[in-house]
């Protein structure tokens, strides 16, 4: 019915354009003509008028099927390359507070139409997607999933600055069911589960979950393995965290060390206890990389359809040292100044800690296994982590697209991993992810072809977002590249 009709809207337009030798007037709308449209799951598709009308795609048509009248706003799309919205699948707005207010405008002004933040005080983040509802047309489309679902002791209890009140300890299986029940009650989009949990406590958080109709992502709780955390309802696995621990020959070791340790430690801070535990298994667990285990552990995960946010650019970030780039050092120029500065005192500080022999073994190993991850056909999203680990928003997307290009990934599929996919986690498919009629009008026009190259993501020329179209002169604005008056 739905391809019957478009075939009669289509069929309609040829008729007026033929009756009106002047061309088709769209009134209000944005009509972008002859571009090469660049559809995640089809490739690129040349010499396309696309109509937007309101907040939505109204047409895509062979530029030679329509005549467009000059009355229209019509945008030459020659040489250029029309894209959907990207999508960060992991920012924190409550990671740095203060830089939250900074983040929408950098979001945007990097493509990025959609973010999904995973932990942060509910009060906080709800205010973030809160604004970005009333204001569709100037802000990202925001979805939340409230603070991290920890045990005791949790990690993020606000004890430092790198560890801020992201998440909330859960003493009892109570405490877990309640704090549920009141995060669904204030309409977080999805539950993140955090490392410190009892394995009673993730699975009643899952359970929960899946009869509220809520995904639930995360970390691999310490006292799991990933089979087990998967088989109970695991969702989606933000950074492959303790993958490597349940990959090891020695895979039943290390997890009943793990739960001695959270025994006999528990009275020790959640962050201290968790990097002991880190350190002390990582590189053993990466050093005794089973094959066999591995290939059995991605098998279950793609039948249980739990996907993948790698977050590349995060486990790269001491080795691919992004903060030496140029292109990193004008973004932070966009930052207010006192987190500018402290940006910059943070990057010559993280440059003098030397490259470790297990930091590069660890960095190659997570590329490998994103390899691995998408020859079993587990579907990934592309995010970022994004204040954490200097990365700024919106430029470290396009960082991660790269990174995900490195692993193995075609361009195309990489910038799936960013449009298509997110689209469908969230049940959006037939609204988001697309070039297509009838979708939200989250665009990017390219001056250069990212199937070719995925660094052209960046040859941003201009953005629409919800049907509004902002030029490169606008967003360098929304930017501060362009510090000149208005005209």
């Amino acid at each position: 019915m739905k391809t019957l009709f478009r075939l009669q809207n289509f069929l309609l337009v040829l008729l007026i354009s033929a009756c009106q030798p002047s061309g088709v007037v769209f009134p209000d709308a944005i009509c972008i003509e002859n571009v090469s449209v660049i559809q995640p799951e089809e490739g690129l598709i040349e010499n396309q008028t696309v109509i937007v009308q309101g907040e939505k795609i109204f047409k895509v048509v062979p530029s030679a099927d329509l005549n467009l009248s000059p009355e229209n706003q019509i945008i030459d799309g020659k040489g250029k390359y029309l894209m959907p919205g990207l999508w960060d699948a992991h920012v924190h707005f409550a990671y740095m507070e203060e830089l939250a207010p900074s983040m929408f405008d950098l979001f945007l002004g990097y493509g990025i139409t959609s973010v999904r933040d995973t932990g942060g005080r509910i009060d906080f983040v709800k205010m973030w997607k809160d604004k970005a509802l009333a204001n569709p047309n100037d802000a990202p489309r925001v979805m939340i999933a409230g603070p991290l679902l920890d045990g005791i002791p949790n990690v993020y209890d606000g004890s430092t600055p790198q560890r801020p009140p992201l998440s909330v300890g859960l003493p009892t299986l109570e405490a877990a069911a309640k704090k549920v029940n009141e995060l669904d009650s204030l309409g977080v989009d999805l539950l993140k589960a955090y490392e410190m949990l009892t394995p009673e406590q993730f699975a009643l958080i899952a359970k929960m979950a899946k009869e509220k109709g809520l995904k639930v992502t995360g970390h691999v709780p310490l006292s799991m393995d990933v089979i087990s955390a998967s088989n109970a309802g695991l969702s989606s696995m933000e950074h492959m965290r303790n993958l490597e621990l349940s990959c090891a020959s020695n895979a039943d070791e290390l997890l009943q060390q793990r739960l001695e340790l959270l025994k006999t430690e528990k009275d020790s801070a959640g962050g201290i206890l968790r990097s002991k535990i880190h350190e002390l298994q990582r590189e053993t667990a990466v050093k005794n990389y089973d094959e066999i285990k591995a290939k059995e552990i991605l098998a279950v995960l793609a039948n249980n359809q739990t996907w993948q946010i790698p977050t590349l650019a995060l486990s790269a970030f001491l080795t691919n040292r992004h903060f030496e780039h140029p292109e990193w050092r004008e973004s932070i120029t966009f930052f207010p100044e006192v987190i500018e500065q402290e940006w910059e005192k943070a990057a010559v500080s993280i440059q003098k800690m030397p490259i470790t022999p297990f930091r590069i073994q660890y960095a190659e190993w997570s590329l490998k296994m994103v390899k691995k991850i998408h020859e079993t056909k587990i579907e990934i999203m592309a995010g970022t982590d994004c204040p954490i680990a200097l990365l700024t928003p919106g430029l470290s997307l396009h960082e991660e697209l790269a990174m995900l290009v490195q692993a193995g990934l075609t361009p195309l599929e990489a910038i799936k991993t960013a449009t298509v996919n997110p689209a469908k986690y969230f049940n959006l498919q037939h609204e988001l992810g697309l070039v297509q009629e009838g979708m939200w009008a989250d665009l990017i026009l390219l001056d250069a072809n990212p199937i070719e190259n995925i660094a052209n993501t960046k040859s941003i020329n201009a953005v629409v977002k919800n049907g509004k179209y902002f030029n490169k002169r606008q967003l360098n604005k929304i930017l501060k590249r362009d510090r000149s008056p208005e005209k």
